[in-house]
């Protein structure tokens, strides 16, 4: 397993943000990690990123305990979020030289180099990122992202606000990633449609709990439902219903 979480929980006082949960994302697979905003998501990924520190559980990354040997397993990991944007007074390449230096990436010329044609930005390299479309923008955080060559990659709304064109072209790189890394993918997306078309099995938070968990295309009618989300939205609103089918 690329990531095991057993048992995750974070409390702020009598609140559990995050409540037992417990999943695994596989060598090659996307996970979606799925819920309306408040059911623990964003908790669940920092603490993944080592930003939170567990109430309780544990998580292993790449087969290593986060809790015991931090650094070895986060640089196993990287991230990316729409709303985690590079610095734009950066050139793309200076971005990419820095975080690699960062990260303390080997043969940083030549991975930078990789990565410029991986995601067709050698003809953006001296252009400041603050600057650059949305589309490209996000290219170049992907690129960032895989720097280190992680063996998990979080992936948070990492096509919102975009054109459906290149939302399509990002879809397809990450699971171009996914397939030939044979690295382990965490998504989370409010587009449900895309998580359909892109994702391998979805988990659905509710209440810092996992609520259910399968395969996008089939789930729905496992609950009498036609659409994921349908789904979604009876999650939403309705999650004591799903408890009892």
């Amino acid at each position: 397993m690329v990531l095991s979480v057993h048992q995750l929980s974070k409390r702020y006082g009598d609140l559990a943000a995050v409540d037992g949960v417990s999943f695994d994302v596989r060598r090659g697979e996307i996970v979606g990690l799925l819920g309306p905003n408040g059911a623990g998501k964003t908790t669940s990924i920092n603490m993944i990123l080592g930003v939170l520190e567990p109430s309780g559980g544990a998580i292993t990354i790449d087969g290593i305990d986060l809790a015991k040997h931090r650094t070895r397993a986060l640089e196993r990991t990287n991230f990316t979020a729409v709303y985690a944007q590079l610095p734009g007074n950066l050139t793309v390449e200076e971005n990419l030289r820095v975080f690699g230096l960062i990260y303390g990436v080997p043969h940083l010329r030549e991975r930078i180099e990789a990565l410029l044609r991986r995601f067709d930005l050698e003809g953006l390299r001296k252009i400041k990122c603050g600057v650059l479309s949305s589309g490209e923008q996000t290219r170049v955080s992907l690129a960032k992202a895989m720097l280190n060559d992680p063996q998990l990659l979080l992936l948070d709304e990492p096509t919102a606000s975009l054109d459906p064109a290149t939302a399509r072209d990002i879809r397809v790189m990450i699971r171009e990633f996914a397939a030939d890394d044979s690295a382990g993918i965490l998504w989370t997306s409010h587009n449900m449609y895309e998580v359909e078309e892109v994702c391998d099995r979805v988990l659905f938070l509710s209440h810092g709990k996992v609520l259910l968990e399968g395969n996008p295309k089939t789930l729905p009618a496992e609950h009498g439902l036609e659409t994921l989300e349908d789904l979604f939205i009876t999650v939403a609103r309705e999650p004591l219903a799903l408890e009892r089918t």
